[in-house]
């Protein structure tokens, strides 16, 4: 694996919804979604978006890699409600990911436990005596020539899990820098994983909110 050098994209902010409660945006790959430890890795989503809202507060996070929908709350009272529904499994999540190879089967569902694999953390693993449960449901929208472009929903919200699933199956997400090789990898310029559509109640309101990214790749 070639040495990390942390180059966020410069874009300004993508903001999908905003009322006095909830604030949405849409996440640009190669982005950290909180700051890193050290000084040269504190460019973040999180410190974009208190630049220009400073009561917003961080309610969930994708990976670096990982594009797509970040909803924040504005409030504490919000902050309450959207974490205790993320805690609760009542948010629905559904990803749009393109993989590599020729995925026969139409759907299926991957149920397989993840934990951190330590000596190459941040790294996940499948391990099934000791990991967490983890499960995701995939479904297949296109297929193309080297790749299957699929429809993932998972259950659960362990780290990597979409990425450790895909690539436990044999079909490793495009662009994968971590569970990739070098095909897989260099068959995209980014990773071609995102978050693309986040169903949550108003945490005010309760009404159902359907929030939606369009997919860049």
């Amino acid at each position: 694996m070639e040495p990390f050098v942390y180059s966020p994209p410069k874009t300004p902010l993508d903001i999908l919804y905003i009322d006095e409660d909830v604030l949405v945006v849409n996440k640009p790959s190669g982005l950290l979604s909180v700051p890193g430890k050290e000084l040269k890795h504190w460019d973040s989503l999180e410190l974009r978006v208190k630049a220009q809202y400073a009561n917003s507060l961080l309610v969930h996070r994708l990976d670096m890699d990982t594009s797509g929908v970040i909803i924040f709350a504005l409030n504490k009272s919000s902050q309450r409600s959207l974490n205790l529904q993320f805690e609760q499994r009542v948010v629905k999540k559904i990803y749009e990911a393109r993989v590599f190879g020729y995925i026969n089967k139409n759907n299926g569902s991957i149920d397989l436990p993840l934990k951190v694999d330590w000596p190459n953390r941040p790294l996940q693993k499948v391990d099934i005596k000791e990991g967490k449960d983890a499960l995701t449901h995939w479904h297949v929208l296109k297929r193309e020539r080297n790749a299957t472009r699929v429809r993932l929903m998972p259950e659960t919200g362990r780290t990597h899990q979409l990425r450790v699933h895909m690539m436990s199956i044999g079909h490793a997400i495009l662009g994968d820098r971590f569970y990739g090789n070098a095909i897989e990898i260099n068959l995209a310029k980014d990773l071609q994983l995102h978050a693309k559509k986040l169903m949550v109640n108003h945490p005010k309101s309760g009404k159902s909110l359907e929030l939606i990214s369009k997919v860049p790749f």
